[in-house]
């Protein structure tokens, strides 16, 4: 059967946070040629440019992959939805949208992991690089790069109530979380250009599309990367139901995500080779890491009701308001529906906590079930809180040889105890805040189905039955030193032992980062842009 090919410099496999910062950022040069493979469509659907679409861009099944975790024994053996963006922009096109970077501490702590020249002072520049910041350039943020990072436009008032009432659980108001102190609580600053959303797509490749050295396959699986004497030569896509082959004469360079880079390297022989033999793969090389060292944010909503009219609801008399926000919306960009929804939030202590803040709050003017899956009606507000330093690890595997079957997810929720000690202090900590005399006015009642928060058990059940990701997995790909033996990508991010080959995006964090991961994943491929265009 023939294959048709075609030749490139770079082949990119994922047009999503990282993929589309490579695409642009090569193509600068115009002698080099580069393919960017999504396999999504491109990013039309209108409800990823308005922020306040998110709410429902779970619903839409062809701009997620639909990827649910194996049943989870600490959390009642539930399987959990993962969802994961599948357009240009990948998971930066159905975010919240909030700028978060971690703690300097964190890159401190890759460093001393092994990630060499992966601390703080080292990756400042690369965030700064990419950022065009409202308030202008200083120490810790920089202008004129290509994404946008802004104040929200419009706060609902039971969010600005959730600010207040910082004075009343003694922590400080943050105008800033991406400085050296960032515990307390205030609105995040969210990637927005002009009251809509600044994906990566619209940041890097609304120009960078433009170029003819850039070509942009969409709708396309990867299937494998091709290798020949130890070295990657191209990759073998399918679209529209047929085979080809993208030919990579310097580098191809897998953006597929912490779930999709692993799955992709070990359909290809790169992975553990035990692992591989079982699924009748054979093993160009042996990688026991990959796969390995999954690490996501587990999150639990303590939400409350309320009769009293706030926030955004479904209910019909707010009907007359949600039509005024929709010409607002249309004319100025502002209003509602350039709400992120997650407005406000925060970072604050556990009892085990030690060199920084170990929880991580994002606030919601709404009522949420199963990731906006399911409308619910009424009035209320909750507040998401998650451990931000997991010790369980978890791993993604092969379910089958076949490209198109779901790789497994394990991500291993709770299994390590002072995970759900974090956990437990982070729900004590929401109701504090939420009955404090800042939220008296809405006279809320607790809303979290059959459960009570009495106690410690009660908590505990309460997360087991109600907590899902706050979808940050990272870890699968990491970055480490010679010598550890679970690395799979050096301190440039080029696979172990296989020439030509390179994974940039969140899987080869080495830990997670205290916060979002979105910012983070940027700034890898900013740097990643960097030293690949040295090396030309």
């Amino acid at each position: 059967m023939h294959i048709p090919v075609q030749q490139f410099d770079y082949v990119i496999i994922g047009g999503g946070s990282a993929g589309a910062v490579l695409a642009a950022r090569l193509t600068e040069n115009p002698m080099i040629r580069v393919c960017l493979v999504e396999a999504g469509s491109s990013d039309r659907n209108p409800f990823i440019h308005i922020p306040f679409g998110l709410s429902i861009l779970a619903r839409f099944d062809s701009i997620g992959w639909g990827y649910n975790t194996e049943p989870q024994p600490a959390l009642n053996d539930r399987e959990l939805f993962w969802p994961r963006g599948k357009t240009l922009g990948g998971s930066s096109s159905i975010n919240a949208m909030c700028y978060i970077r971690g703690q300097a501490e964190d890159y401190e702590n890759w460093a001393a992991q092994g990630a060499e020249g992966w601390d703080f002072e080292s990756v400042l520049p690369y965030f700064k690089r990419a950022e065009n910041y409202c308030g202008g350039a200083d120490e810790y943020h920089g202008v004129g790069g290509p994404l946008d990072v802004n104040n929200l436009r419009h706060t609902a008032e039971v969010s600005d109530a959730f600010v207040n009432a910082a004075k009343y659980v003694d922590l400080p108001i943050r105008e800033d979380f991406n400085r050296r102190d960032r515990e307390g609580v205030g609105y995040y600053q969210v990637t927005q250009r002009n009251g809509q959303r600044c994906s990566t797509a619209k940041a890097y490749l609304t120009d960078a599309r433009q170029r003819g050295n850039l070509t942009i396959i969409t709708s396309a699986l990867a299937e494998r990367v091709l290798i020949k004497q130890q070295r990657a030569t191209g990759v073998q896509v399918r679209c529209k139901g047929k085979a080809m082959r993208l030919m990579a004469s310097r580098e191809v360079i897998v953006s597929a995500g912490a779930i999709n880079s692993p799955h992709l390297l070990m359909l290809s022989g790169i992975g553990p080779a035990s692992e591989l033999e079982d699924k009748g793969i054979y093993v160009q090389q042996d990688l026991p890491g990959v796969g390995k060292n999954l690490q996501d944010h587990l999150d639990a909503i303590v939400q409350y009701r309320s009769k009293q009219p706030l926030g955004y609801p479904i209910a019909a008399r707010m009907l007359p308001r949600y039509i005024k926000a929709a010409c607002r919306y249309l004319f100025k960009r502002d209003y509602i529906f350039s709400s992120n929804v997650a407005e406000g939030g925060g970072f604050v202590r556990s009892s085990l906590a030690q060199a920084s803040p170990d929880i991580q709050c994002h606030f919601l003017p709404a009522i949420l079930q199963d990731h906006g899956r399911r409308f619910v009606h009424g009035f209320g507000y909750g507040l998401h809180v998650c451990a931000l330093y997991p010790k369980s690890r978890g791993e993604i595997t092969l379910q089958s040889n076949h490209p198109a079957d779901h790789p497994a997810i394990q991500p291993n929720y709770l299994t390590e105890d002072d995970d759900l000690k974090v956990m437990i202090d982070a729900v004590k900590w929401a109701q504090k805040i939420l009955t404090s005399e800042a939220f008296a006015q809405y006279e809320g009642y607790l809303s979290i189905g059959e459960h009570c928060l009495d106690s410690d058990d009660d908590i505990a059940a309460f997360i087991r039955e109600r907590a899902e990701t706050i979808y940050h997995p990272v870890g699968t790909c990491k970055i480490g030193a010679d010598d550890d033996p679970m690395a799979v990508v050096d301190s440039k991010l080029q696979v172990r032992n296989v020439a030509g080959l390179r994974v940039v995006d969140a899987s080869v964090m080495p830990s997670l980062v205290g916060g979002n991961t979105n910012a983070p994943t940027i700034m890898i491929a900013e740097r990643a842009a960097e030293w690949i265009r040295n090396d030309q």
